[in-house]
């Protein structure tokens, strides 16, 4: 569930709130009871956490010094043996 920032045309007060997608936006200020704003934000960017997404996926596979590609090549060796 997202974050959603709202500013009163009222009484100026901005504040965030916890609510999901599909609730109807709100409406009043709970201070003053004016008219909200529901404001546009940055967003939340992609964020990658661990060992690293560009060593685990992508650094070993395209140059063949990958573990997979080791273990496939052994493979077929003992097999056309």
């Amino acid at each position: 569930m997202p974050n959603y920032d709202y500013k009163c045309l009222q009484c100026n007060e901005t504040f965030e709130i916890f609510q999901s997608i599909k609730e109807a936006p709100l409406t009043q200020c709970p201070n003053c009871n004016g008219q909200l704003k529901r404001l546009i934000g940055s967003g939340a960017g992609i964020i990658f956490t661990g060992s690293g997404f560009y060593q685990t996926d992508y650094k070993n596979k395209s140059n063949g010094n990958s573990k997979e590609s080791k273990k496939t090549e052994t493979k077929q060796e003992k097999i056309s043996a």
